[in-house]
């Protein structure tokens, strides 16, 4: 697989939860059962060990990273010998440089294709610090780099961090994912300027989705106009309803060819928003997000409980009920029809 064309292709990609049983133990068996739902649904590529895995896999008392990795893996190269077709398998790498060169020559010597590098470890260090550390992770494995919005851990980063990000060689492709849409255009005009047409642009902005997918971003450069696109998405609300999330990219993909977009597409979009919002838990700052998934997932037969590393990671009050209302609102971006016909197979 040429990973730069793939990724250049478009595609949806779901961060992957962790699976835990009542216990808080990891749960060998729901995890492969994720794994193999994403890959039937027609995803073209997973992120492992990213904020929806649950960073804490990484603290020594819990020492799941790499047995994280390993599954995934494992179960994806299974299901790619069954029925073979190009498939991303992104690691997600966290902390300062020696944590993360450690991280990504694992993720590499375990298959994997990517590593979507975390800068939340940098949290007032200068802006070359970070690029620097960046770069050294990328003489290891492919970077994705990743905007993270400061809600979650992330901070600002100005245009011109961007513009040097976008010069590294071995960076493939930027999730933008600071829910706002000024750091957005950010992103997306420093790589307009740069003129690297091999990046990949991917939408982390799981509050705008359709729109970061439909939207052109022109600029102009020395009297030339540059457009660009948002092309897939690697997002942890496509964890979820991924069957649904697959068949809504295809036709979003075909809808900004066209010569005009349909209005429809609006309403579609706020429905998404609207779901997200009770995923995510936005209106307690997103404090629900993992357990948000996890409910989802648990009322699927997917994961045995929506038991998150770190007790205090639980259902907002409410949360629950919100997650019914979408549910019920918005049937068509659902897929609980298609869980339920192959949960057995991949829970074997």
């Amino acid at each position: 697989m040429n990973l730069r064309t793939h990724l250049l292709a478009g595609q949806v990609i779901p961060a992957h939860p962790l699976a835990l049983d009542a216990s808080r133990r990891f749960d060998e068996k729901h995890q492969r059962a994720l794994a193999r739902y994403y890959f039937a649904a027609g995803t073209g590529g997973i992120a492992v060990g990213v904020h929806s895995t649950q960073f804490e896999i990484r603290d020594p008392q819990h020492n799941l990273f790499k047995p994280v990795l390993e599954l995934a893996a494992a179960t994806i190269a299974a299901e790619l010998r069954a029925t073979p077709r190009d498939y991303a398998m992104i690691a997600g790498i966290c902390g300062q440089t020696a944590q993360a060169v450690a991280e990504a020559e694992l993720a590499r010597s375990l298959g994997y294709h990517a590593g979507l590098v975390s800068m939340a470890a940098y949290k007032t260090e200068p802006e070359a610090a970070i690029l620097a550390h960046v770069a050294t992770v990328a003489k290891v494995i492919p970077v994705i780099g990743f905007y993270l919005q400061p809600a979650v851990g992330g901070r600002v980063f100005s245009y011109a961090f961007w513009q040097k990000f976008a010069e590294i060689p071995e960076v493939v492709a930027i999730k933008i994912a600071p829910f706002n849409r000024y750091q957005t255009i950010d992103v997306v005009r420093a790589v307009a300027a740069s003129g690297r047409e091999d990046l990949a642009l991917y939408t982390g902005n799981d509050d705008t989705i359709v729109a970061d997918l439909l939207s052109p971003f022109t600029f102009e450069f020395g009297g030339r106009k540059v457009t660009r696109r948002i092309i897939g998405g690697l997002l942890g609300h496509w964890g979820v309803w991924t069957h649904a999330a697959v068949k809504l990219f295809r036709e979003a993909q075909k809808a900004a060819a066209a010569p005009t977009v349909d209005a429809a597409w609006l309403a579609r979009a706020n429905a998404i928003t609207d779901m997200n919002a009770a995923l995510f838990d936005a209106a307690n700052r997103f404090h629900g997000c993992i357990p948000g998934i996890l409910e989802v997932l648990r009322r699927q037969g997917l994961v045995a409980s929506v038991h998150c590393l770190n007790p205090q990671e639980v259902l907002s009050p409410g949360q629950a009920e919100e997650l019914t209302r979408v549910s019920a609102a918005y049937p068509e971006l659902t897929d609980d029809a298609f869980v339920a016909a192959n949960l057995t197979h991949w829970r074997r």
